[in-house]
């Protein structure tokens, strides 16, 4: 696989690992998703720099992720939030080589969206979600 590829798999599985260890019944998609169901997570973007500050390529690929959390963000929601992004960013930290081998793997920020709606869908499917973007990003040189 190439490396996008490598850090949307990895944002994928950290996802779906963590949901485990914690026993968060959270769907994960790799993509944006035909329905929702909170909670729900899938890879919303990747966007990428690269670099050449030497002969050697710098690729540092940003992967999106939205969470879906709940319909509104009531406490009971934003209580879950929080504890779900704290334990996942800690999660991330130490499968730094989710990527691969030669590679560094991590969240970079969070965001909530408390009034996020899935543009995608027609007009008449949509509704509002609490929700929360987290930005993952790869680095590999080479």
């Amino acid at each position: 696989m190439g490396f996008q590829a490598d850090v949307r798999a990895a944002a994928v599985s950290l996802l779906t690992d963590y949901a485990t260890t914690e026993s968060v019944q959270l769907q994960v998609y790799p993509a944006r998703p035909r329905s929702i169901y909170p909670p729900t997570a899938f890879v919303d973007a990747i966007s990428e720099s690269v670099a050449y500050p030497t002969s050697l390529r710098q690729r540092r690929p940003q992967v999106t992720v939205i969470v879906v959390h709940a319909l509104y963000d009531g406490l009971e929601a934003a209580t879950q939030k929080d504890e779900f992004v704290d334990g996942f960013l800690d999660y991330v930290d130490a499968r730094y080589h989710e990527a691969g081998a030669n590679t560094m793997f991590a969240a970079v920020s969070t965001s909530d969206i408390p009034d996020w709606v899935p543009d995608w869908f027609p007009p008449d499917q949509r509704k509002t979600y609490y929700a929360t973007e987290i930005t993952l990003e790869g680095y590999a040189l080479g």
